[in-house]
């Protein structure tokens, strides 16, 4: 209905607006020449007119004809000027040849007179409605221009399909700890008799893409009470006390429909630690989340209201927002782990048409640190490469093709690359490539490449032996020393160096600095956490000045701390790869001839130096280092000749901090090096898990 008045008004004002213009237009064309009464006077006296007429209208009397030239003219005489139009007729009735006449006046209709005042401001009100509707109607429900202070929140359609705990994966234990809200909610009777008393707000946790909105969904599609959901962004607006009414009109409506869920999604674009904001107090962030505050517990009952919140930062949210009664649990929705990935897997791939050879679990172990929503965008992504190159199920080669692309991007085959650039490429990745094969604590060699990604030249992927919650500090020194391997093999090979390691040094750089100043794995500084309370998130509510809580000393400490780790598992790296050159340049040569070497022909080359051809599909994933191992060929068994590398690169070492620390005592008992004025060191990176691949 409104759709049609509002399109039969759109051409109603188009039309006034074309018979307006039409009508305007016309008129100038025949506008006759305007004469002031003492003009038409004293043309009337000479007798130049040719024609008269005079016709009264409202206080006027009109006066128009022609002249003879036969120019149309026109001019006005007032009504109460009637002496001087007795004047004028006589004057044009004395005059021969002058067609002289006077018409009645014309009496207009009271209908008509009313209409003709009317229809103008008929057209400004209907104008005025049509952009006060638009103005209502153009954001929907909440977005109103009249309603600013009304909740955008939707409510759940149940008509829809509904998203199941079934269809959630990966993540056993948070749907548990829902699934006790949801039997609140259906019959709370066996709770009561118990005395308990459901949490009021559950907060989901957890990295983004790990499932924290499709659990709520999940809730929302099982409970079968009313469902609001919102976004911690449409709280706030550019107007001062907007976000706080909506927060009251979203708790209205929840009342009015009690039980029932609201679901805050990205809840630290509102719940942000009060504190930090311009204006103090005033900010009307902080209003909107002290609203909510009282909402959620404050004198006021919302009895079978539970909040349901997701966010990825907890660690900028307000205290206050985060205690019992308000968020009463935390629930952590972390990465899957491997039968968790293979779980999800399955969920998404039940619409696609999946090859016989394709192994999930084989999937799930190359992909750790995956989240549910990678592995979504992991299969959507091999359901388009199997499109692209025309087939009609999902192979291995796709989903192995696909994988490619989420962690390096894209191949970049067209790439034109100079042969000494292919060269430098090849013998970088297959540093990081022996050092996988060496080191004790080294992950599996899946995969090596030198085709172009991204804005990569080439990767090896490296996968664990299996999920890993905590790295000890031989695993950490065994990863720099494989993201050094690069770099080294330029060195040994070209006695020069490229841009090329530049990642690896800063990925590097980042774990030696975390393991010197968070996990306190440094003999000389001790075990003492040295990385700021803030992890230097200045603007995020925390520290405003971000000042280091160390002296310029202990700065200088740190940073020759980072140096000598780097520097020893550099030269433990050289060490490896000059011992091991052969394999270096075999693999290096590999790759400059295949492109691509997958872990069944990487150790063949490296135990047996031959390549194997190798009818890969993409399925097989080496669990073992072991699996191509001759011990007949060595005379001893794999673990063994692991074993002994290990002793041997841990003794170097040793000898190597030895001959080091020897040095540095005779530095400072000679006075030749001084500790530069450090006011403020890089504040340390964030603690993230070290990065699997090369």
């Amino acid at each position: 209905m409104q759709k049609a008045f509002r399109n039969v008004l759109v051409i109603a004002i188009i039309g006034v607006i074309i018979f307006g213009l039409f009508s305007w237009l016309n008129g100038n064309g025949n506008m006759p020449k305007q004469l002031t009464y003492n003009q038409f006077v004293k043309q009337l006296d000479k007798g130049d007119l040719k024609s008269l007429e005079i016709q009264p209208e409202q206080n006027v009397y009109m006066v128009s004809g022609k002249t003879k030239k036969g120019e149309d003219y026109s001019s006005t005489i007032l009504y109460n000027n009637d002496k001087e139009l007795e004047k004028i007729t006589d004057k044009a009735q004395s005059q021969d040849g002058l067609n002289f006449t006077v018409k009645e006046e014309e009496k207009q209709s009271v209908f008509v007179s009313i209409l003709t005042t009317l229809i103008p401001v008929l057209i400004i009100a209907l104008l005025f409605i049509f952009f006060l509707s638009q103005a209502q109607g153009g954001g929907g429900g909440g977005g109103r221009m009249m309603n600013f202070g009304k909740s955008k929140a939707k409510m759940y359609d149940s008509q829809k399909k509904r998203v199941r705990f079934s269809d959630v994966a990966g993540a056993d234990e948070e749907k548990q700890e829902l699934i006790e809200i949801v039997d609140f909610l259906k019959d709370n009777k066996q709770f009561k008799q118990m005395g308990s008393r459901i949490p009021k707000g559950v907060l989901l946790v957890g990295p983004p893409g790990t499932g924290k909105t499709l659990l709520a969904r999940a809730v929302a599609g099982e409970a079968g009470t009313p469902f609001f959901s919102i976004s911690g962004s449409d709280f706030v607006e550019m107007f001062v006390g907007v976000g706080a009414s909506r927060v009251r009109d979203l708790f209205e409506n929840a009342k009015k429909n009690a039980p029932c869920i609201i679901f805050i999604d990205e809840i630290d674009a509102v719940g942000r630690q009060r504190g930090a904001g311009v204006g103090g107090g005033h900010d009307e962030r902080e209003q909107t989340l002290n609203q909510l505050l009282v909402e959620m517990d404050g004198f006021g009952e919302n009895e079978g209201i539970i909040m349901i919140a997701a966010t990825n930062r907890p660690d900028i949210l307000d205290p206050a927002l985060l205690r019992p009664g308000r968020f009463d649990r935390q629930i952590q929705v972390g990465r899957p782990d491997v039968k968790g990935r293979e779980a999800i897997l399955h969920v998404h791939s039940k619409n696609k048409p999946l090859d016989e050879t394709v192994d999930l679990k084989a999937v799930s172990q190359r992909t750790p640190g995956f989240s549910g929503a990678d592995l979504e965008n992991l299969l959507n992504e091999a359901s388009l490469v199997a499109v692209r190159e025309g087939k009609k199920k999902i192979d291995m080669r796709d989903i192995e093709e696909a994988t490619d692309r989420v962690i390096a991007g894209p191949a970049k085959k067209s790439r034109v690359i100079s042969e000494k650039e292919r060269n430098i490429v090849a013998h970088h990745e297959a540093g990081h490539t022996i050092i996988g094969m060496v080191l004790d604590e080294a992950e599996i060699v899946h995969k090596v490449t030198i085709v172009p990604r991204g804005q990569a030249g080439g990767y090896a992927m490296m996968l664990p032996k299996q999920d890993r919650f905590l790295m000890t500090e031989p695993e950490l020194l065994d990863k720099i020393c494989g993201l050094l391997g690069g770099r080294v093999s330029e060195d040994i090979n070209f006695n020069e160096v490229s841009t090329g390691a530049s990642n690896d040094f800063e990925r590097a750089t980042q774990i030696a600095r975390q393991m010197v100043t968070e996990y306190g794995m440094s003999k000389k500084l001790g075990p003492i956490q040295f990385a700021s309370s803030s992890n230097g998130q200045v603007f995020l509510g925390k520290d405003m000045q971000g000042d280091p809580e160390y002296s310029g000393q202990i700065a200088y400490e740190i940073d020759k701390e980072v140096q000598r780790i780097i520097k020893e598992q550099y030269e433990r790296c050289k060490n490896i790869l000059t011992e091991h050159k052969s394999q270096l340049i075999l693999i290096a040569e590999s790759l400059l001839t295949e492109e691509t070497l997958v872990a069944e022909q990487i150790h063949s080359l490296f135990y047996d130096g031959v390549l194997p051809e190798v009818d890969y599909d993409g399925a097989e994933v080496v669990q073992n280092k072991d699996d191509n191992f001759d011990e007949g060929k060595y005379g001893k068994s794999y673990e063994d000749v692991r074993q002994e590398q290990s002793n041997k690169d841990r003794q170097e070492g040793r000898e190597d901090s030895q001959d080091e620390d020897k040095q540095g005592n005779d530095t400072e008992q000679t006075g030749h090096e001084q500790p530069p004025n450090i006011d403020k060191p890089s504040d340390p990176s964030n603690p993230n898990d070290p990065s699997n691949r090369n």
